[in-house]
């Protein structure tokens, strides 16, 4: 019965939102509630809040003072390079800012954190991606299936769990994996780059210059449409430009590109914020808070709490300023820290009512005799929805377990199994259940259930092209 009212709660969460009937905050907190109570441990609902409460809770702090430091990094003008390094590489080609999107979430996720991938990636393609009205979907879809595929670095988690479920080193589970990992990493770019190339067909191949001379019509018709003072006619002139696509290839135009590029800015370049004397403090710091991450030097809420208020005291040394960039970014910080401890209700009545551990158990038990043999081909299957409708916790130590000692009984070894365990992890970074998600569709201003939509697909197709050069390279 546990069985069926655990995939029941979150099917009915799943539709909730994407069919827009309920706001997601609202259908992780009603949804399992009600469901508790359909169980019968309604009386116990406030215990599994605080215990959901108490687990996410470093997240949930984590979250809020990397979202600060992010952001003042992003208001003082660290990452400015690195946007004007992918627009000299995209310039207005929607097909090269889609890949970007890619190598950029892929480059940041070396940290192994999630959230901070999804900050960075979001802050710098967002505003191009709005400038050439990009599908926003396509950006959070491909940020997360790339960091996905880096989430299984021995630093990023499930390694380490699926490690230390089995008693395993981590080291020798991801090191055989890298071929694999490195197929299914190219396979988003691949995706990307056909994505890409839908999106510059639908919109066209513009030019930094198209864009620039498209924006000024638009502000002329917004400034002499209470005049009726016939600016469509521009529009028009404007609009023939861009649909034309290459037609602006002159090499005079060709020449002025590099002029264009320093006019076409995401960032204001002018805005009262930049710290251009402190640039080599604030990446000196964003450095070491990195490398503390990757080396553990202390827990990682500690560590951008820490840089949240350096990063405020030296560069708005000023009181009123730094309560400026606190109120700028409030609305963020509320909006995910909101959404994970909501998240936190969901995953404390799955696993307080033990819905997690009867599904699991169920999963298990349906799979026939004869597949013994080729449970590590099973396990890499089954890492998608489970990695996808559980927590990583709830997988690598309530499930992986139980399919290894069954691996075990016909011959296939843990660190098969361990590895195959992996296989999951991009379609897991799109789950309801992950935190880091929320940081991405909120900044990116994209409906959750929109993004699940649009996601699942791809990612279940990468999932399986890191199966499938796994076993073709004999590691699975």
């Amino acid at each position: 019965m546990l069985t069926i009212l655990g995939f029941a709660m979150i099917a009915t969460f799943l539709v909730l939102i994407m069919l827009k009937k309920m706001s997601p905050i609202a259908a992780l907190v009603l949804i399992p509630a009600l469901f508790c109570v359909f169980v019968g441990k309604g009386a116990k609902l406030g215990d599994y809040v605080i215990d959901g409460v108490t687990s996410l809770a470093p997240t949930a702090a984590m979250l809020m003072f990397a979202i600060v430091y992010f952001g003042v990094m992003i208001d003082v003008g660290l990452f400015d390079p690195v946007v004007r390094g992918i627009l000299k590489f995209a310039k207005a080609d929607p097909m090269r800012i889609v890949v970007g999107t890619a190598i950029l979430a892929a480059i940041v996720s070396l940290d192994g954190d999630g959230s901070t991938t999804f900050m960075i990636t979001v802050s710098a393609m967002y505003p191009l991606y709005k400038r050439l009205k990009m599908s926003l979907v396509v950006m959070t879809g491909v940020a997360a299936m790339a960091n996905g595929v880096m989430n299984t670095l021995p630093w990023g988690g499930p390694t380490a769990r699926a490690a230390t479920a089995l008693k395993l080193d981590a080291s020798d589970i991801f090191v055989p994996m890298i071929p694999a990992l490195a197929v299914g990493l190219l396979g988003v770019f691949v995706l990307s780059y056909v994505l890409g190339k839908r999106e510059r067909k639908r919109l066209g191949v513009l030019t930094l210059s198209d864009v620039l001379v498209e924006e000024k019509v638009e502000e002329t018709e917004t400034v002499l449409v209470g005049a009726g003072s016939g600016a469509s006619g521009s529009g028009a002139s404007a609009t023939d430009k861009v649909t034309g696509g290459s037609g602006s290839g002159t090499d005079a135009e060709d020449e002025d590109e590099a002029g264009d590029a320093e006019r076409f800015q995401v960032l204001d370049p002018n805005r009262a914020t930049l710290r251009p004397k402190l640039y080599w403090f604030n990446a000196l710091l964003t450095l070491t808070l990195l490398t503390a991450m990757i080396m553990e030097w202390l827990p990682i809420p500690v560590l951008f709490l820490i840089g949240a208020a350096l990063a405020l005291t030296v560069n708005f040394p000023h009181i009123p300023d730094q309560k400026a960039r606190l109120a700028a970014h409030a609305d963020n910080v509320l909006n995910v820290s909101g959404m994970v401890f909501a998240a936190a209700v969901f995953t404390g009545v799955l696993q307080g009512t033990g819905m997690v551990d009867h599904m699991a158990r169920w999963m298990v038990d349906v799979i026939p005799d004869g597949m013994g043999p080729h449970m590590a081909l099973v396990t890499g299957i089954l890492s998608l929805p489970l990695t996808y409708f559980m927590s990583n916790d709830g997988f690598y130590f309530g499930v992986l377990p139980v399919l290894a000692e069954a691996g075990a009984a016909h011959g296939v070894t843990p660190l098969e199994m361990a590895r195959a365990s992996l296989v999951g992890q991009p379609l897991h970074m799109s789950s309801p259940l992950v935190p880091a998600v929320y940081v991405l569709v909120g900044m990116a201003k994209v409906e959750f259930g929109d993004h699940t939509r649009f996601v699942v697909k791809w990612a279940a197709l990468t999932c399986l092209i890191i199966l499938g050069a796994g076993i073709l390279f004999g590691i699975i």
